[in-house]
């Protein structure tokens, strides 16, 4: 790992806070695009735009890497990209029914779920501090489910049990949670692949068939791309651009001169940007149960990576 000391450190916590920034601003733009258009076509017309950007500089720098590339690695990059494509459909649609805390605080879970897997897929040893994080993150999960039918009065209020089965939040948080497994199959199919792989070369596979995957998901739920006011196209747009292409690859493009500890952390702060972004420019309040939960869920993630990525 190169030592920040040779460059301006400043510059470098700059982008990491400029990273931070991008990404918190995909719920706003999602939220933003889902007065009209359906939650698939922005899952798909945003990767399709990721990586028709992304083509010319991979098809044309990384050429060479790309044809080495043997059959099994062709295969884990296209699996890999099949679980992005889910994430992204089911996270994007939580948004049109539950909050934009809720939603981005559940599929920050990816962390520890990666954790819970590695044993069985990577055969990596999870400590004690990551149970205890889990544990933490799972209870903060309960109480983000809770948020939306309880409220605190002079104690915790909540409505009847069967009710918690009833209504669109729930299913909204439920897809968030998907969202959230599957990031988590997305990551551990890529740990490996990535070490073998350029950056450009890596997200241009997996973007590429996320893309694929999600086009056919959209045509096959009957909606299409086409036909939709030019602002929406303008929202799609800095989709890709900010927060896929721009905030993402800054976190990865830091990890070849920061610790990658200080940089899993970091990316904990977008459940924190998109609530106070969702709070400045939509006026969503998140409630005293939201706050609560997550802080619970933000401090679990904090833990299970802390040992997972310091090395």
């Amino acid at each position: 790992m190169m030592n920040t000391t040779h460059r301006n450190p400043f510059l470098f916590y700059l982008a990491i806070v400029g990273g931070i920034l991008a990404v918190s601003t995909a719920a706003i733009f999602i939220r933003y695009a889902q007065r009209e258009v359906p939650s698939l076509v922005i899952a798909a017309v945003r990767l399709t735009l990721a990586s028709l950007v992304l083509a010319p500089l991979a098809l044309v720098r990384h050429q060479d890497e790309l044809r080495r590339l043997t059959r099994r690695e062709t295969a884990l990059g296209l699996l890999s990209g099949f679980f992005l494509a889910l994430h992204f459909a089911t996270w994007i649609s939580s948004l049109e029914f539950t909050s934009v805390a809720s939603s981005v605080v559940l599929v920050s879970t990816t962390p520890l779920w990666v954790a819970l897997l590695s044993p069985l897929v990577l055969r990596e040893s999870i400590q004690r501090v990551t149970f205890l994080g889990l544990a933490l993150a799972m209870l903060g999960g309960t109480v983000v489910g809770l948020s939306e039918t309880c409220r605190i009065e002079s104690g915790l209020v909540c409505p009847p049990l069967e009710d918690f089965f009833q209504g669109s939040a729930l299913w909204g948080n439920f897809l968030a949670l998907c969202g959230a497994w599957m990031g988590a199959g997305y990551l551990l199919i890529g740990r490996r692949l990535r070490a073998k792989m350029s950056l450009i070369a890596y997200i241009f596979v997996v973007y590429g068939m996320a893309a694929l995957v999600l086009l056919v998901i959209m045509r096959g739920a009957g909606y299409s791309p086409w036909g939709y006011a030019p602002l929406n196209y303008l929202w799609l747009l800095l989709l890709a651009l900010v927060p896929q292409l721009l905030g993402h690859s800054t976190f990865n493009w830091a990890l070849r001169y920061l610790p990658a500890s200080f940089v899993a952390v970091t990316l904990l702060g977008e459940p924190i940007g998109s609530t106070v972004l969702a709070l400045l420019i939509l006026r969503e309040v998140p409630s005293a149960l939201e706050v609560i939960g997550g802080i619970l869920i933000l401090a679990g993630i904090y833990l299970a990576s802390r040992d997972s990525q310091s090395e």
